[in-house]
């Protein structure tokens, strides 16, 4: 009697424990979507933010030279820098 309780306690407790490793792994797979659905708004964001000013250049609301001002400033990387033609090595 001992050992069939003994037994089904086992099992009972494989069972938890492949529970609790498809629970995690269900968790894991709802972070990871939340992190890349949170990138993915942050970069709409960033798109539609340089869009409003690009067209407040072009419409003569902003300064080109204050937008480049601006890019001078926060632009850090070669390649990034070069979009803009900016100077490569700071400004």
């Amino acid at each position: 009697m001992v050992g069939k309780l003994d037994e089904r306690i086992a099992r009972q407790e494989e069972k938890l424990k492949q529970l609790r490793t498809q629970q995690a792994r269900v968790q894991a797979r709802a972070r990871a979507l939340a992190s890349r659905r949170a990138r993915k708004d942050d970069t709409r964001r960033k798109i539609l933010v340089g869009a409003v000013v690009l067209a407040k250049v072009d419409q003569g609301v902003l300064k080109e030279s204050v937008l480049r001002g601006w890019l001078d400033a926060a632009l850090t990387r070669a390649d990034d820098r070069e979009l803009f033609n900016l100077p490569v090595g700071g400004g």
